[in-house]
């Protein structure tokens, strides 16, 4: 029995180190990528080039892949995706090598590492209703375990990059960003079920041409009473996450005359209580009342980090805020990402997942330049209090948004059932 049991959890933990390693890798590149073009190049134009590079390809494939996912099977493409990635990140330290890395081939690279980066993810996401079978646990223990690896990862990981780039220097951390993905490549290979695959080739569903999945995938979207406005306010809530994190905090921080120090202990009490408060989320998630939690958890980590900043509180107060932030987030991401694959038919799960993804991912991009337009336009205090109304009037939209909508759906516990309609979202950026 015990072999049994370890070997349904095999595809779960495999799937888990990979989460892991995934976002070690990019944090890694993160750093590793621009660092390397600042000192290559010496030009913080062309590092920001570099990024806008990497992110513009990223949200594209990720938008547009899904229909390749629902075809071909995510486990496939996450395994292909990674393969490549690994190769392409290493052509980066290997041209450099060799005298050989312009800065156009450079662009190039980073495009085509961002492109492979939107659909592998996506892909990742669409293995979980595949996995909580296979493992024989509610969907609200993956999305949730998934959601405390992801956040666990994301604020270790900062701080590994940084010392690995320290110890190894910018070149060498590449070679290592490559591996990552090779590894990812290797755990998804080896212990993912391929079940989704022989569903896919059995499904009566036809086909059609990509553009067809691509348009029957938006308008499952589009029509959904419950998904779209949900996808809709969590590209709000993203944009003002976007926000807050690349210039009203650290802004607030300048301007009260503190230091970079002060913005990496308010980000590390959000983090820890977030990480913390997803592993409560996988252990009881399949029990709480799903409305009632989501609006409450975006209420509490939402607006009041505008708010308090706004009035000009002490820097431990912000922290405290932060921290309970931080519980309310833990919640979010577990119950969203369980609600959503419940409803959405499995054959469409990829293209639909990843149009979900890209329309929350629309305004991040935006978060930074709206931030700074708006301090110059009505300051600082201001522009965080009516950032935080903004928030607030979102994260009350819950309450109204699909009255009639079941929000929990009646099905076995080893896996998702198909059901009306739905779709998974993006995980919320922590800011």
């Amino acid at each position: 029995m015990g072999t049994v049991r370890q070997a349904d959890r095999a595809p779960l933990v495999a799937f888990l180190v990979a989460n892991v390693v995934s976002i070690c890798g990019t944090r890694v590149s993160a750093i590793a990528i621009p660092w390397f073009v600042l000192m290559t190049t010496g030009s913080p134009v062309k590092t920001g080039v570099v990024a806008l590079a990497e992110m513009g390809p990223l949200v594209l494939s990720k938008a547009f892949g899904g229909p390749w996912i629902d075809r071909v099977g995510p486990r496939r493409i996450s395994v292909l995706a990674d393969a490549f990635s690994a190769g392409v990140v290493a052509l980066i330290p290997l041209l450099h090598m060799l005298h050989a890395l312009s800065f156009p081939v450079l662009l190039v690279l980073v495009a085509v590492a961002g492109a492979l980066r939107g659909p592998g993810d996506a892909a990742k996401g669409t293995l979980i209703p595949d996995i909580a079978q296979a493992a024989k646990v509610p969907l609200e223990r993956v999305t949730g375990l998934e959601s405390t690896t992801e956040r666990l990862a994301g604020f270790i990981a900062f701080a590994i990059a940084g010392a690995l780039i320290t110890l190894v220097g910018e070149v060498n951390a590449l070679w290592i960003d490559a591996a990552s993905f090779g590894v990812c490549a290797v755990l998804i290979y080896r212990w993912i079920p391929r079940r989704h695959q022989a569903e896919s080739a059995a499904d009566e569903e036809p086909e059609g041409s990509y553009g067809q999945r691509l348009l029957e995938g938006w308008r499952f979207l589009r029509k959904d009473k419950l998904m779209m406005p949900l996808v809709l306010m969590i590209a709000v809530t993203n944009l003002l996450d976007a926000a807050i994190a690349a210039v009203l905090l650290p802004v607030w921080i300048r301007d009260h005359g503190f230091g970079p120090g002060h913005t990496s202990l308010i980000l590390l009490s959000f983090g820890i209580t977030a990480t913390a408060f997803a592993l409560v989320a996988s252990a009881v998630g399949d029990r709480i009342p799903r409305k009632l939690v989501f609006t409450l958890a975006f209420l509490v980590c939402g607006a009041p980090r505008f708010v308090v900043m706004a009035f000009d509180a002490p820097v431990w107060m912000v922290m405290a805020i932060y921290a309970l932030g931080g519980i309310g987030a833990g919640f979010i991401n577990p119950v969203l990402g369980a609600l959503f694959i419940e409803r959405i038919p499995r054959q469409m799960l990829g293209r639909v997942n990843s149009l979900a993804d890209a329309v929350c991912w629309t305004g991040v991009p935006l978060g930074g330049v709206v931030a700074g337009a708006a301090i110059a336009g009505i300051g600082l205090a201001p522009a965080l209090l009516a950032a935080g109304v903004v928030y607030l009037v979102a994260t009350m939209s819950p309450v109204l948004i699909g009255r009639n909508e079941r929000w929990k759906t009646t099905q076995d516990p080893t896996g998702p059932q198909e059901t009306e309609a739905g779709s998974r979202p993006v995980a919320v950026p922590t800011s």
